[in-house]
């Protein structure tokens, strides 16, 4: 469980803040793509696929999910960080957008958030036509 803020969206990346204000944990998906997470505040823990150990992260340490990595997250409450993301970015909404849209039934919440992505991908495209003087 946790809230984001998107600053920055296209097809290839993303800039945006995360964070939550209850303990949470889950799984981190595996995408295509790169993504790396800043820590702001708190803790983030982090079981990487095939290791028998979890390693955790304080403020100040980014942690970097190659495309193509599983881990088991979780992160204390209070926890805040930056997350930039590289790579094909609507694999990326797939696994984001599953629980809310087959578990929780959050469509309220599935609605603004691919309003947002929208809107991100306009403003990228109209500053991409701008440049040739569309």
């Amino acid at each position: 469980m946790g809230s984001m803020c998107l600053l920055h969206a296209s097809l290839t990346e993303y800039v945006l803040l995360f964070g939550t204000a209850v303990d949470t944990g889950g799984h981190s998906g595996r995408y295509w793509a790169d993504i790396s997470d800043t820590l702001i505040s708190g803790t983030f823990r982090q079981w990487k696929e095939g290791t028998t150990r979890s390693e955790i992260y304080y403020p100040g340490d980014t942690i970097v999910h190659l495309a193509g990595e599983a881990t088991s997250v979780q992160w204390s409450a209070g926890t805040w960080m930056v997350e930039y993301g590289r790579g094909f970015v609507p694999s990326t909404l797939a696994f984001a957008l599953a629980d809310t849209l087959f578990s929780t039934q959050d469509f309220v919440t599935l609605f603004y958030t691919l309003r947002v992505y929208a809107k991100g991908l306009l403003l990228e495209a109209n500053a991409f036509f701008s440049t040739w003087g569309c």
